[in-house]
């Protein structure tokens, strides 16, 4: 059964809405990092629209104090509750990696230490998040970010799991993104429009960014 796998909406709902107008498939995972950014209750209702597996990202895990004071108390205990792995169909859905939910995985991850993430983990794919990059290592998928994303370009990336990934990319409304997010309350706002919105970071930035001091 083929899953779209929907990792990192970061309170973006206009790009959820165009993937959410793309997904061709039966089951929806939805894999964490999911409202922190500017509207993060449109996003979490929307979420919560659908018939959908959550899982719980770091961002979710601890949402900080302007994204707790949006939701209300029902809504932030169903986000801060949340599992931190699901598996349908033989594969795993973590945020970062199966043993934490902030682990870093870039290209430049050396294979052994990915194998060392991985262990103990039985299922034929790991899908997991966070750095905001899609990445296809093994059998390690990075599925990319719908609301975030670290490729160069300011779109919306997902992908399909079935046997195999597929990655994929989804244009949306970025004017509308950039005026509602400057509309926002979100003490962000001005800075993620102009590095997230604006443009968007490369991947060869990113990686460097995650690197390791001294490294």
């Amino acid at each position: 059964m083929p899953v779209a796998a929907l990792y990192d909406v970061h309170g973006m709902p206009w790009a959820l809405e165009a993937v959410l107008a793309e997904v061709d498939t039966d089951a929806i995972v939805f894999g964490g990092d999911l409202v922190w950014g500017p509207y993060p209750r449109e996003t979490l209702a929307l979420i919560r629209s659908l018939d959908a597996r959550v899982v719980r990202g770091n961002t979710d895990r601890d949402p900080g104090e302007w994204v707790s004071a949006q939701l209300n108390e029902e809504e932030l205990a169903w986000l801060t509750e949340l599992p931190q792995s699901v598996t349908v169909d033989d594969v795993f859905y973590c945020h970062a990696t199966p043993r934490s939910d902030e682990e870093i995985v870039t290209p430049e991850t050396p294979d052994e230490l990915l194998e060392e993430m991985l262990a103990g983990v039985g299922e034929r794919l790991v899908v997991g998040g966070h750095t905001h990059m899609q990445q296809r290592r093994g059998r390690y998928v990075n599925a990319g970010s719908v609301g975030m994303p670290y490729e160069g370009e300011v779109a919306a990336f997902w992908a399909v799991i079935g046997e195999d990934a597929d990655l994929r990319r989804t244009p949306f409304d970025v004017e509308r993104a950039i005026a509602e997010t400057r509309r926002s309350a979100w003490p962000l706002a001005q800075s993620f429009a102009e590095e997230n919105l604006l443009q968007s970071p490369t991947r060869a930035e990113a990686t460097a960014q995650f690197r390791p001091a001294g490294t």
